[in-house]
This record gives C-alpha cells, sequence and structure tokens, in this order.
C-alpha cells in the first residue's frame, strides 16, 4: 500500500500502482472525468501514470493552470499528427503550450507552403483523430535509440534538440501513429478534446535564431466544451477591438520605426504627456511614503553585473557588451537597475538610524528579446521600470513590506482594476541550481513575504519555481475589463545582492550588519501598463489621466473667433482643451472626436456666441446641457478630484 496526502493534508492509503485518474475515480466519477493532470510530489504527470510510494498530489482539471497545460500541450501533439497526415514528409521543430493555446513549429519541406486557407482541413483532420480517442502513451528511451528513431525519420530539428539531452532523461510519446520527444504530461486521450480552432500561421525562425531557417508556426487552440471556444473566440474580437498596438495608433500616443530597431517604441507628444501624468501620481504617492528619486546611467560596467550575478543569469538575453577603447574595458547597456542603486547605497557609511533608505528611478533598461517574441508595448527590448529599492533593517522589513503593498493597492483603486489576484512566487522545491544566496535567507525572505501578504487580508497562491533568482517576490495578477489576466506589480525580497556587494550598516552595537533588499515596480513598466491601461479602458482613460480632456467644435467657420476665446480660457484654467477648424458638419465632427475618445465635446454656434455660453456633450453620456465655461470647469475639476481624492 502507498499512502497518499491530498492538497488539505488529509491521508489515503490505496494500492501500488494507483494512477491519478484512479484516485479521482474513488473520490467521485464526474470528478474523473474533469482531471486532466495530476500533481506528484512537487512534479505534473500525467493522471494515467503509476505512483509507487507514499506521496502528496493535487488532482487538476481544466481550470487549473497545470491542466491547461497538459491539455494543450496534448492539443499541440494532435495538430501535429494531423500535419503529418496531410503533408508526408513534414518536419517538426517544437510545439509547446502557452499562455492561451499552443503553436508548432514545422518545416513543410521545400516548396510546400501552408496558409491561413490550409487551416480548415487541418482542423478538420484533427477532429477525425479526436474521435478515435487514442491514448496518449508514455514511454522511457535511451538517447542511442530516440537519435536512430528520428534520423531514420530525417527529424534534423528533433535529433538537434535529442543531440543535447542527457541519457536517462529522455521520453517519447504516442498517440495513434504519431510519435514525439516529449516531457509530458498529456491527457489520457485524444477524445477529452471536443473544440478546436487553429487560429493563424507566423514565421519563426529555428530557436530564434535569425540566421537559420525559417520555420512555419502554426497557432491553436483547444477546449474541452463547445461553449468554452465559442466564449473565447468573443473574447478574442473584443481584444482585437480593444489592441493597444490599434488604439495607440488612432490616438497617436506611440509608434516603432524599423531604422531606429525593432522593439525600441517611439512616444509621441499624447503619449508623453499621458505617460508624464502617470508617472508624476506614482511620484506623489512615493513621496507620502518617503522615497527618494534618483538617477543612474543608461549603461554600466560589465563587471557591475557579474557581481550582480545579472550577467550570468541573463547575459545571453542581454545585448551583447559594447567595448571601448581600452583594451578590455567592457560596458552593458543595463538590464537592471539594482546594481546601480546597491552602489549609490554604498556610496557612503550607513547608521542603523539612517535605515530604512528608499531609492526610487523611472530607469530605463535593455533586454535583446528575440524578435518573434516582440509585441507591441508589452514585450519590448527598451523600456523604463517604475523601480525602487528599500534598504532596511530585518527587523523593518516585514512593515516596509506591507506599505509597499499599500502603495500597489492604491494604484489599482485609482486607476481602477479592481479585480486581482496575488501570487507568491518561491523557489522550485527540488532545482535549487538556478538561485543564489543561502537556504537561511531564502526561508526568512518566503516567510516574510508570506506573513505580510497574509496581515493585509491578501487571497494568495503559491507558486514554486516562479521566484527571482536572488529572491522570492509577490505578484500581483489583474483582470481587465474583459476578464484577461495580466501580471502588475511586483515586490521582491532579497538578502543575496547586499551579500553579493557587500552592504553594510553599523549597528545600536557598534557592529556591521548587512541591509536587506526589497525591489517593487507597482507598474512593471510604463510600456506595458500603458498597453494593459489602453487595453483596459478602450483607450478611454480617466478625466484627470486622459491626453486631451476636451474639444471645442464649432458649428461653422463664423464661429472659430468664439470657439477661439473659449479655447483660451478653458487652458488658462489647465482644462486640457482641442479645437477642431475643419470645414465639416458638426455631424461629422461629434463622430471623429468620440473615435478619439475626447472625453468632453463642447459645442459652440450662434446661439452660444451671443449667450456667452457653451454646450456639453459627454463621451458615452450624451448632453449635459448649455452653461457657461466656469460651469464647466467645475464640472471637471470636480471630476477630476474625485478620481484622484486621496492625491490632494
Amino acid at each position: 500500500m502507498v499512502k497518499i496526502t491530498f492538497p488539505d493534508n488529509q491521508v489515503r492509503e490505496y494500492q501500488e500502482g494507483i494512477t491519478g485518474i484512479d484516485i479521482a475515480k474513488s473520490l467521485s466519477n464526474s470528478l474523473a472525468k474533469e482531471v486532466v493532470a495530476v500533481t506528484v510530489n512537487g512534479e505534473i504527470w500525467d493522471s494515467t501514470r503509476v505512483i509507487n510510494t507514499d506521496a502528496s498530489i493535487k488532482l487538476h482539471k481544466f481550470d487549473d493552470k497545470e491542466g491547461k497545460h497538459a491539455f494543450w500541450h496534448s492539443s499541440a501533439h494532435l495538430m501535429a499528427e494531423a500535419l503529418e497526415l496531410l503533408y508526408p514528409g513534414i518536419r517538426f521543430g517544437i510545439g509547446p503550450a502557452i499562455e492561451n493555446g499552443f503553436y508548432y513549429d514545422v518545416d513543410p519541406g521545400d516548396g510546400v507552403v501552408i496558409t491561413e486557407g490550409d487551416l480548415p482541413k487541418i482542423e478538420q483532420k484533427m477532429k477525425e483523430l479526436v474521435a478515435q480517442k487514442s491514448q496518449y502513451l508514455r514511454e522511457d528511451i535511451s538517447k542511442a535509440e530516440v537519435l536512430d528513431y528520428f534520423k531514420k525519420k530525417g527529424e534534423v530539428y528533433k535529433v538537434e534538440l535529442i543531440s543535447e539531452l542527457e541519457d536517462g532523461t529522455i521520453t517519447l510519446y504516442k498517440q495513434g501513429n504519431f510519435t514525439d520527444l516529449c516531457r509530458g504530461p498529456h491527457l489520457p486521450d485524444t477524445g477529452h478534446i471536443k473544440a478546436i480552432k487553429l487560429l493563424s500561421i507566423a514565421g519563426a525562425y529555428w530557436r530564434g535564431d535569425e540566421k537559420r531557417k525559417q520555420l512555419t508556426r502554426i497557432y491553436g487552440i483547444t477546449f474541452p466544451k463547445q461553449a468554452m471556444l465559442d466564449e473565447y473566440l468573443e473574447l478574442l474580437e473584443q481584444a482585437k477591438a480593444r489592441d493597444h498596438r490599434k488604439i495607440g495608433k488612432e490616438l497617436e500616443l506611440f509608434m516603432f520605426s524599423a531604422k531606429v530597431g525593432q522593439g525600441l517604441p517611439l512616444w509621441l507628444p499624447k503619449g508623453t504627456a499621458l505617460r508624464e501624468r502617470l508617472q508624476d501620481f506614482l511620484k506623489k504617492v512615493q513621496k507620502r511614503y518617503g522615497y527618494d528619486l534618483v538617477m543612474t546611467p543608461h549603461i554600466g560596467h560589465k563587471d557591475l553585473y557579474v557581481t550582480s550575478g545579472h550577467y550570468e543569469k541573463y547575459g545571453k538575453d542581454s545585448f551583447q557588451p559594447i567595448k571601448t577603447p581600452q583594451e578590455g574595458e567592457e560596458f552593458m547597456l543595463k538590464p537592471m537597475n539594482c546594481p546601480h542603486h546597491c552602489e549609490m547605497y554604498k556610496g557612503k557609511p550607513r547608521s542603523y538610524k539612517d535605515l530604512p533608505v528608499r531609492f526610487a528611478e523611472f530607469g530605463t533598461v535593455y533586454r535583446y528579446e528575440q524578435s518573434g517574441e516582440l509585441h507591441g508595448l508589452t514585450r519590448v527590448r527598451g523600456f523604463t521600470q517604475d523601480d525602487a529599492h528599500i534598504f532596511c533593517r530585518p527587523d523593518q522589513l516585514k512593515d516596509e513590506f506591507k506599505k509597499v503593498i499599500d502603495i500597489i493597492l492604491y494604484i489599482f483603486k485609482t486607476l481602477d482594476f479592481p479585480d486581482f489576484t496575488t501570487q507568491v512566487s518561491l523557489r522550485d522545491k527540488v532545482n535549487r541550481e538556478k538561485y543564489i544566496g543561502t537556504d537561511e535567507n531564502w526561508e526568512k525572505a518566503e516567510r516574510a513575504i508570506i506573513e505580510a501578504a497574509d496581515e493585509k487580508g491578501l487571497k494568495t497562491i503559491v507558486e514554486y519555481g516562479e521566484a527571482a533568482f536572488y529572491g522570492p517576490k509577490l505578484d500581483f495578477m489583474v483582470k481587465d475589463a474583459i476578464g484577461r489576466s495580466w501580471q502588475l506589480g511586483t515586490i521582491q525580497v532579497d538578502y543575496n545582492l547586499p551579500e553579493r556587494f557587500e552592504l553594510e550598516y553599523t549597528g545600536s552595537d557598534d557592529l556591521k550588519h548587512r541591509p536587506v533588499m526589497i525591489h517593487r515596480a507597482p507598474f512593471g513598466s510604463m510600456e506595458r501598463f500603458v498597453a494593459v491601461l489602453i487595453e483596459h479602458t478602450a483607450g478611454k482613460f480617466p478625466l484627470w489621466l486622459t491626453p486631451d480632456q476636451a474639444i471645442i467644435l464649432p458649428i461653422s467657420e463664423k464661429y472659430h473667433e468664439y470657439a477661439e476665446k473659449v479655447l483660451k480660457f478653458l487652458n488658462n484654467y489647465d482644462i486640457r482643451t482641442l479645437i477642431d477648424t475643419r470645414a465639416e458638419k458638426i455631424g461629422k465632427k461629434i463622430r471623429d472626436a468620440e473615435l478619439k475618445r475626447i472625453p468632453y465635446l463642447v459645442i459652440v454656434g450662434e446661439k452660444e456666441a451671443g449667450d456667452g455660453t457653451i454646450s456639453v456633450r459627454k463621451q458615452g453620456v450624451g448632453d449635459q446641457g448649455t452653461m457657461k465655461a466656469e460651469e464647466f470647469i467645475q464640472i471637471v475639476n470636480k471630476e477630476v478630484q474625485d478620481q484622484t481624492a486621496e492625491l490632494q
């Protein structure tokens, strides 16, 4: 018999050789139908894999992150089987599950092109294979055997991947007549896949290397119910309408230039104004909490990042070192602000009475993201973090951490992100090689985060293996207006960089002590936050933030002079106002202004010019009546004050 421990710490005994799906059946037949994967002692397994020792387990449905991963990974294999039947001689690269669905990179062969028009027939073939309910079968195999198998098939991409693997760690998965190199886990059989949609096709260089062959990447998504697919496709349509790239262009917020470089955004005047207001907003909040603003260079000596560990961990993802005329001297575009802040802290002696020290910076950093992964403002190569680093005594750690939580919660409230969850991101339970520092320091840091989140009443989920390499963190996962989840805001506890930089303060005992470091970025990055804000609001920003608060629409040219007078008056009272002097009918002017998402439309004609008044329309609401400009100013100012009451 083996003892199985469930997430609620209940323990049951089962016969050795039991599977996750059998355990689910012992609890409920309806549960067993929904289970798609199982976590065994912290490792994700097939639900059909046998358990021969005492184990802690967690059963996963499609709703779980782990369940979706198994479901969509299995679907990638199903699509590959369909492709192999439709395109004999096709060769396969990689086919992972992604955040929403899956993809497979394939080489159709010389002269063969797979287009968007081919997707329906591939979908149909996948549905035929689903009907066969083929089992996903796992097999451990030696490196020699698997190399021989894929060499005979001419699978050059698989052979390259296998050559880098260690013998004794390789598994294959088979379903129907298709066999693939894979760690798993997978569904019990293809019959679980009830709804299929192939979404798009793109080019993707093999292993992200632009010097290598460009493969065909086919994206798709699947669900256990047709209604779930229908709902997702409706969400996709809403997402297209809210796409920050589309709205950003319409509102003239930002642009990209191939000559400037991929992934390097150019902020246009309106976008810059929006971004500056966000930064000013956060500066006011930070001032209340005792932060000091600092500035650091865009580059740093390579040795700085060697000391911090960033070069070892992220060197391959960074822009390569910049060589100077001095032999052996190398600089790097900074990938992180924290090493610079460590050096600033170290710049003078510190006493226990000086702590906490809080450095804040809107610091631009650079990461060399692969071109295929770049996406508008959400994935760029140069971005500005709303970064801060708090250096504190161990006895101050929890209170400082809770104050950062307060800042993030206030930001979410002000910018109308009411729906969020928090994730405590800890070290991997098994693989500790990717982290730096002692177990003792990690345990103290993890405990501080868990206790602080609990004391603030946050509902948290715990994810192992998601910590930064230097410390655990608390991540805030925000749902936008159409239910999509975004990671915004992070707080990290770090005992390790103070060790690596030999940071000190003199304690009340006159001895030297190490401070603890808190990394925090409430927005995450200005670029990504603006992208999320655009999609959350569909470009209809809160009045205090929007680039243009009002636009004056004269009914005809003869009222331009009066419109200019109103414009000057409103601008004198800091109401951000435009004027539309085009020779267009008022109906078109109103429609165009609404498409630009300008909150207030101020219409002036014969009556208004004669009375010294204005007629006001509000975006999404309609006519607000005729009033004096002074009254309109009061309305705008009150709305702004209501939105930012705690900042006044």
